[in-house]
């Protein structure tokens, strides 16, 4: 393996790389055609079902604000608006979505730009977060360095497949502006004074100045009225905060749920992916490859079953994954009580510890947020086939991956480059 140079990526637990190759450098997303992505539904649809299932062809849309402009034109609430999985901004991405109570005609109303809605069918449901089968990507990554670029991609792809690092993608914490791991941290701590101003008041590099200077100004001055008026109307998250506390100063619990229901949701689940990356991260710094089990990990099988791996079962844990009956997780504890032998020497419980934090701060967040959080299971590896072509100085990427894998950790594999390229 060979380690990150890059200064965020390494503040969100994000350290290795798979490969030990040179990277090709370049650039994602010059244009939002360089990063195609189709949903693979877990469907199939009905017939029938107060849901409308539409897939939704958008390019180069942030999904929160596309969602809230959706509901405007067809004059319904967001909340009744769901998705399986959020895709990219500066992309052009293909996804299905479930709109209660609402028929094929409905669509007609909209008149957005650069999307395209077409019924799939109905539901007796809405789509819930994860309900996918996958996502197929197709990747250009233009302006490579072209010394050796053959050679070096077909050394990244080895023999057309690539087992990586499962992390969690930059996109997950906010490339721009990596707070929302932050902001998870402080409602877990009871903080949601500092998990409001972190939200609306962190200023970062890389934003326009005029925002930089609003979100510094109201956190030196706390003064409302003003951050409203310098706030631009863009930031409709932040200033729909700002508005709940002009009219309830100081409640900070209902600035919060000013937020749609699912973007706050996401704060403390960003938490969990953040010591999720840091407890990868430490297995690869121990040199443990990510194809043999360590005490602490999980073996999950094929019918959702997990076992822990312990320094007694280590060698049935090894033949369970060379026959392929089980993958090797790592387990992020979440509400649920943890003690007695298992909670000894397991490296999650260890991390929590450190930070300060128990499963009842995820009950109590919970109440807050009203959403659960659970201990959550992740596969240590990302492994998928590559399709990879050489076009002059652009690298071209064919791959697919399944829910909750991120295209970015196959991309930074070839790149090793600075994250801020990879927007």
């Amino acid at each position: 393996m060979r380690g990150s140079p890059y200064p965020l990526e390494q503040s969100l637990g994000i350290s290795w790389y798979a490969t030990i190759e040179d990277g090709i450098g370049g650039r994602l997303r010059t244009e939002p055609e360089d990063f195609v992505v189709e949903e693979i539904p877990a469907g199939p649809w009905k017939e029938t079902g107060k849901y409308l299932v539409v897939r939704l062809t958008k390019r180069n849309w942030e999904q929160q604000r596309l969602v809230k402009e959706l509901a405007r034109a067809l004059g319904i609430s967001h909340r009744r608006i769901s998705w399986a999985g959020t895709k990219d901004r500066r992309a052009v991405t293909s996804q299905y979505i479930s709109i209660q109570g609402i028929g094929p005609a409905d669509l007609d109303r909209v008149r957005l730009p650069d999307i395209r809605l077409e019924p799939a069918g109905r539901s007796d449901r809405a789509i819930a977060l994860g309900e996918l089968a996958g996502n197929r990507f197709r990747i250009r990554i233009r302006d490579c360095d072209p010394a050796d670029l053959a050679a070096r991609v077909a050394g990244i792809a080895g023999a057309a497949s690539l087992e990586a690092p499962n992390y969690v993608g930059i996109q997950r914490f906010g490339v721009i502006r990596p707070v929302t791991h932050i902001v998870g941290e402080k409602i877990l701590r009871g903080d949601l004074e500092g998990a409001v101003l972190t939200y609306t008041g962190a200023a970062f590099p890389a934003e326009p100045p005029e925002v930089r200077d609003a979100r510094s100004a109201f956190l030196a001055d706390r003064d409302v009225k003003e951050a409203i008026r310098r706030f631009p109307v863009r930031l409709t998250f932040e200033r729909a905060m700002l508005h709940h506390l002009d009219r309830r100063p100081g409640d900070y619990a209902g600035a919060l749920r000013a937020l749609p229901p699912r973007l706050l949701s996401m704060f403390v689940s960003a938490f969990q992916s953040f010591l999720f990356n840091t407890l990868l991260s430490r297995r690869c710094g121990q040199g443990i490859p990510l194809g043999e089990p360590a005490s602490g990990d999980r073996l999950v099988f094929p019918d959702g079953r997990e076992d822990r791996v312990t320094r007694e079962n280590l060698p049935a844990a090894a033949l369970q994954v060379r026959r392929n009956r089980a993958l090797i997780g790592i387990r992020v504890p979440g509400s649920e009580s943890v003690a007695g032998p298992e909670r000894e020497g397991d490296p999650a419980c260890s991390l929590l510890d450190e930070f300060g934090i128990a499963p009842a701060d995820f009950a109590a967040a919970s109440r807050v947020v009203s959403a659960a959080y659970e201990g959550v299971t992740r596969p240590v590896a990302l492994r998928t086939d590559i399709a990879a072509s050489v076009e002059g100085t652009d690298v071209i990427l064919g791959f697919t991956l399944g829910p909750g894998q991120y295209a970015t950790t196959v991309c930074r594999e070839f790149m090793k480059a600075d994250p801020m390229q990879m927007i």
